[in-house]
């Protein structure tokens, strides 16, 4: 997962949670990396203040009391909110992996032994999030993180519940993603059911296994055409054989042509058994293949590189002078902050941030900013009236540990 530095204008904290760096954006709100006061991090979302009003407020609110009821091991789960606060915001579980859009881009199409064990997967949590009477609504390639213990569904921010046919969007208007949207959604019709699920999840796993959505247009009037038009199939070129069938029943036209989402894993734990694989295995093998590299977070911040060993040789004959300590400011001087691991041998104060986490690409995507990785240039840490991070602590005591070893007779 790409994380952007902070501009000045970001904000230093939210809601008790200290802002780390950027990890999105959309049209309506940023996503910040964030740390609770105890070292937990957590993915922070806040409405933008530019499209603060009624209506937005109202929307935010009914995303935090649809989260309040969703459960499952493949749901990020939410941490915090407040709707009434300015800006309005929410803090979910912090994911650490990339979405299955950077993921496919990045490394190609998956097997179809791990596409049929992402589908499945998928069902299984989709099928929870139905039997809590909701629906996602808004299921695609970057709402998928691909973590250290699988994939996990994230933002429901369009979500509904299934029986209902009311929405806060306004008449005659489809608020969701059109490359992954069915026929009936794309038209607006309500209420909608649970086979706009299974119509989403087919295309994410037409996604994973090919590298590409069932429609592709440059223009969005072509798309929405495309995407509603019964004479237009979707392109499933690429797929593998034994996935085929199951993706085109997946992608009807007609939602009542659509398998159920426990049909859907059957059919996928077919493909799996086939392969002569159980599922559990391809479970292990799909989070293997797809487990971005740990420590996200550590390595965004900078560590404290311990001094070299002393010398018995260099060791004072007498008895060490009393020592004056220089503890760090607490005035506008940024502290920053550290991570308690140890540093690699071949570290420096100067080291560059690894590969993986620099992106020369401008901040144009919906759901993740690309920047240089830098140290955050957002308001200083632990200034007056701010709560004092426990990596200053560290700090301060890693200083007098050093000052302390180089003077110590033993």
């Amino acid at each position: 997962m790409h994380i952007a530095p902070l501009s000045p204008h970001d904000p230093a904290e939210l809601g008790g949670y200290e802002l780390l760096g950027r990890i999105g954006h959309g049209g309506m709100g940023q996503v910040y990396l964030g740390e609770s006061p105890g070292g937990e991090p957590a993915a922070v979302k806040v409405i933008k203040p530019s499209v603060v009003d009624s209506e937005t407020r109202q929307r935010f609110a009914q995303e935090v009391e649809i989260l309040k009821t969703i459960w499952g091991a493949r749901i990020a789960a939410l941490l915090d909110a407040d709707a009434e606060a300015d800006p309005p915001w929410l803090a979910t579980e912090y994911i650490e992996g990339l979405d299955l859009s950077r993921h496919v881009a990045r490394h190609g199409p998956l097997p179809s032994l791990l596409a049929a064990s992402l589908g499945a997967t998928l069902a299984e949590a989709l099928a929870t999030v139905h039997k809590q009477g909701l629906l996602h609504r808004d299921l695609k390639p970057a709402n998928v993180l691909l973590g250290p213990n699988g994939p996990k569904i994230i933002d429901f921010g369009l979500a509904v519940f299934a029986e209902s046919s009311v929405s806060l969007t306004a008449p005659n208007t489809v608020v969701g993603t059109p490359s992954c949207m069915p026929p009936e959604q794309a038209r607006g019709d309500r209420p909608l059911t649970s086979a706009v699920d299974v119509y989403a999840l087919g295309a994410v796993v037409l996604f994973g296994a090919s590298g590409h959505l069932p429609y592709q247009a440059a223009n969005i009037h072509v798309l929405f055409h495309q995407v509603t038009d019964p004479e237009t199939a979707p392109d499933l070129s690429g797929v593998p054989d034994e996935l085929a069938p199951l993706l085109k029943a997946m992608l009807s036209h007609e939602a009542g042509d659509r398998p159920a989402l426990s049909e859907v894993v059957q059919q996928c734990r077919g493909v799996i058994e086939a392969q002569g694989f159980k599922v559990a295995q391809a479970r292990r093998r799909l989070t293997t293949h797809t487990a971005a590299p740990s420590h996200v977070v550590d390595d965004l911040l900078p560590t404290v590189v311990a001094p070299p060993p002393i010398a018995p040789n260099d060791l004072p004959d007498t008895p060490p002078q009393t020592t004056t300590v220089i503890l760090p400011s607490t005035g506008p001087e940024p502290v920053p902050t550290v991570v308690d691991r140890p540093a690699p041998p071949s570290a420096s104060p100067m080291a560059e941030p690894p590969a993986e986490l620099v992106s020369p690409e401008p901040n144009t995507a919906a759901n993740g900013p690309s920047a240089s990785l830098s140290a955050p240039s957002g308001p200083a840490r632990g200034g007056s009236g701010q709560r004092r991070h426990s990596a200053q602590a560290r700090i301060t005591a890693q200083r007098l540990r050093e000052v302390y070893a180089a003077h110590a007779a033993f």
